[in-house]
């Protein structure tokens, strides 16, 4: 054939006719052939469209091309679980393990029958999703119940992190939809009384346990809802915990035991995820079983041991902007209601000047949290908040009374190693002029190096400076070792203050 003849019948070839027409069809849904060998049926891989995406409000976000093949029966079984159980969801009389328990019975009923084939681990998964669908929170559930995490960072319904040992990790976890994440969100607020929406679109609120819940949704979080739990552990840690994990010494605690028990006034200071209130919880276990504590929080975190504890929480305005319970006010009510001691989760506000008065006012032996990273950012940062009060008080006014009030600050930070250790305990001496003088009693000896881990070898050491206040403890008869501020035994390096 000629090159001009072959041409032309190429071109009649990609000519549009009858017989020859490109149409574009959409694709077929998979058909799920019945199983020959009692097997489960796996639906084949789909093809991922050109582009994947889920609505998220008006954000496009790409879907994961994975495809659940339990979720359908998921579906099914959570319905009928539903149906079944109905109102013994919402029975005060029945305990979350009952409740789960009977959950899981007619879970097993349900899937049943179903008559659909499963192996053994495949109902085991399918009843468990089940259940931290209905009964708990989801793809969290499994994150909440591992011991090792810290801290569950939701970025998005598809991207999960977790915190192991100070380390971050994406998981394989992930919700099925944005709006199974918004459920999530809302199940966790609605049961301390908070609310999420549109016209509430970020909140802080906890769980059961006190694991402290941040929560943002669209239209302010731009790639879909964010959810952040702070984990805290289920028995609550000790002195011996925090010594075992390096983040005080023997003779460190023997000190803050004295302190809390002289009623020193006491700021645990740290950055954001240092572990202050852990630290403060284990603080909170020296105050003697005798006295009457009143604990005051944003949201109720403190686990308190003592028996004569009074917990006030703050209250968000509703949605019409009323009913609104500042921590001020609860710092204020608390004062009549005959405290011995005042803890204050966290002070963050105005509230910090109502503090100090208490401070000032005979209720020795408060506790607190402020973020900073030093303990003399901590003083500054409670001029700032002290100024914050609107009381338009003279610079130095505010320094002499936190100079007066505050006797110690514990200064806790979380170092590169994924580690939290107490770096300095400081005493508040007094004023020098305009001046707050401080003075280290323990710092952290970073020269020691680091492992092959990475992780550093160094602990608190005493500087060998005794502070002020032991005159304090010899008055009320309380003993604490002469060791315990024993400095350096490097004969090169002479101890300070000698």
């Amino acid at each position: 054939m000629k090159l001009s003849e072959r041409l032309s019948a190429a071109q009649d070839r990609n000519q549009p006719d009858g017989n020859n027409v490109a149409v574009l069809e959409p694709p077929r849904p998979a058909v799920v052939p019945p199983s020959q060998d009692g097997g489960v049926r796996h639906l084949p891989a789909p093809q991922a469209p050109a582009t994947p995406t889920y609505d998220a409000g008006a954000q496009q976000v790409p879907t994961s091309p994975k495809v659940d093949v339990f979720a359908a029966m998921k579906d099914r079984a959570a319905t009928a679980l539903f149906e079944r159980m109905g109102s013994r969801f919402n029975d005060a009389a029945v305990t979350e393990q009952e409740l789960r328990a009977t959950a899981k019975e007619e879970l097993t009923r349900i899937i049943d029958a179903e008559q659909v084939p499963l192996s053994p681990e495949e109902r085991t998964r399918l009843v468990r999703d089940v259940a931290d669908d209905v009964l708990g929170y989801g793809p969290l559930q499994r994150l909440l119940d591992d011991p090792a995490v810290t801290e569950i960072m939701v970025n998005r319904m598809d991207q999960i992190y977790v915190e192991r040992k100070g380390k971050l990790t994406l998981t394989e976890s992930r919700f099925s939809s944005e709006e199974h994440l918004r459920k999530v969100i809302e199940r966790i607020v609605s049961k301390v009384g908070r609310r999420i929406d549109e016209s509430s679109p970020l909140v802080d609120a906890r769980l059961e346990d006190g694991s402290r819940v941040n929560a943002v949704i669209p239209p302010l979080a731009v790639g879909g809802s964010s959810l952040t739990i702070r984990k805290f552990s289920k028995t609550p840690l000790t002195v011996r915990n925090l010594i075992d994990f390096g983040t005080l010494t023997p003779e460190m605690a023997e000190l803050l035991n004295a302190c809390v028990k002289a009623k020193l006034n006491i700021i645990v200071s740290g950055g954001t995820g240092t572990g202050k209130t852990t630290l403060l919880n284990v603080l909170s276990s020296f105050l003697p079983s005798d006295e009457r504590i009143v604990t005051i929080e944003d949201a109720v975190e403190l686990q308190i041991q003592q028996q004569h504890v009074v917990r006030l929480e703050s209250r968000p305005p509703n949605t019409e902007g009323k009913g609104e319970v500042t921590i001020r006010e609860l710092l204020r009510n608390s004062l009549r209601m005959r405290p011995d001691r005042i803890v204050v989760g966290e002070v963050r506000g105005g509230e910090s000047l109502d503090m100090l008065q208490a401070m000032n006012t005979g209720h020795d032996g408060s506790l607190s949290t402020v973020h900073s990273n030093s303990p003399r950012d901590a003083v500054a940062r409670l001029e700032t908040l002290v100024l914050m009060a609107g009381m338009d008080l003279p610079l130095r006014a505010i320094r002499e009374q936190i100079a007066s009030a505050v006797n110690l600050i514990v200064q806790i930070s979380r170092l590169r190693d994924g580690s939290r250790r107490i770096t300095h305990v400081t005493e508040v001496q007094g004023m020098e002029g305009d001046i707050v003088t401080l003075q280290d009693a323990f710092v952290f000896d970073y020269s020691a190096g680091v492992d092959a881990n990475g992780r550093f070898l160094g602990k608190p050491v005493a500087t060998g400076i005794r502070p002020r206040f032991i005159d304090r403890f010899e008055d009320l008869g309380i003993h604490v070792s002469p060791s315990v501020f024993a400095g350096p035994q490097n004969p090169a390096s002479p101890p300070p203050g000698r």
